[in-house]
């Protein structure tokens, strides 16, 4: 399913949603400069489960690991992988940004990224292929709007084979569906032996969700006082 658009109207100019969307679009053309050197610049940006767990198993967690978790999710790996997160983050990410507040959503968005990661780190401890694109952190963010707007609609198109029918769904819906197949393919691809069956990161994806289920209510408490 693809969304296109919601039906909640922001009602403040959503800037650090628009900052998000354009640094990670900034920082890809980068990686497009880089040729050759971009498997390096992954390797030094991407989380490495590996490398979380041995700081994490020490005791104390090494600088350098530990700024991937906010670096990593400024990466992305192609086109698609970039055009797909921003507009999840488009379409969703204002709202929340409204009912949050600028600091405090950029400060919300930043803690899912992290949070979403160290549970991929967690579902993949020994693994050293980089994990890297902000779709843990949008994760977040959905977990939060489904929380705040589960009566909005999303209009919505679902690829058929060669159907390509626009749908209004509800939000809860719509997230809710969205939740259980990232739930469902983490659970399939530990139990096949690969945590990232495929590329992607399905703990991340509903981990990141549950995170910013969690952490909403703690932000919107913070936000009355």
């Amino acid at each position: 399913m693809i969304p296109l658009r919601d039906t909640i109207k922001s009602k403040t100019v959503p800037f650090v949603n628009y900052i998000l969307i354009a640094l990670c679009g900034a920082v890809f053309l980068y990686e497009l400069s880089l040729g050759a050197k971009l498997g390096q610049f992954i390797r030094a940006t991407g989380v490495t489960p590996a490398d979380i767990s041995a700081s994490l198993l020490q005791g104390h967690m090494v600088v350098r690991p530990a700024l991937t978790l906010l670096s990593s999710m400024f990466i992305h790996g192609g086109w698609m992988h970039l055009l797909g997160n921003m507009l999840f983050l488009y379409i969703f990410g204002d709202n929340v940004e409204d009912r949050l507040g600028h600091g405090s959503y950029l400060v919300f968005y930043l803690l899912c990224g992290a949070g979403a990661a160290l549970v991929q780190v967690y579902a993949q401890q020994n693994s050293t292929a980089p994990l890297i694109g902000a779709s843990g952190a949008i994760s977040g963010i959905l977990g939060a709007y489904f929380l705040l707007y589960p009566r909005a609609r999303v209009l919505t198109l679902i690829p058929l084979f060669v159907f390509f029918p626009v749908v209004e769904l509800s939000a809860f819906f719509f997230l809710g569906f969205w939740f259980l197949l990232q739930f469902v393919q983490g659970a399939l691809s530990a139990a096949g032996g690969d945590a990232a069956a495929g590329g992607v990161a399905w703990w991340a994806h509903a981990g990141g969700f549950v995170v910013g289920a969690v952490l909403l209510p703690v932000f919107l408490l913070l936000r009355r006082l």
